[in-house]
């Protein structure tokens, strides 16, 4: 589906934590996550921790949509 909405021509960073399986299918911008149920933080830190994980996760994602590629990129 990733692929589908960035052929449309609205850019899309996949964060996930299975950066092989999004490379296979031909995800353009990947940020790789952390965990598989929880790929934006790590569920045993403490809650401010966590949040500061996710807006970075999210600044990477900001950042992956925002610049222009040619292959498959890693951010």
């Amino acid at each position: 589906m990733v692929k589908e909405i960035d052929k449309a021509g609205i850019p899309v960073a996949h964060i996930t934590a299975m950066t092989p399986i999004a490379q296979v299918t031909g995800s353009n911008r990947i940020v790789p996550g952390i965990t598989i149920n929880n790929p934006c933080s790590d569920i045993n830190l403490p809650a401010d921790q966590q949040e500061k994980m996710r807006k970075d996760f999210i600044a990477r994602a900001l950042k992956a949509i925002s610049t222009d590629i040619a292959e498959q990129t890693l951010f």
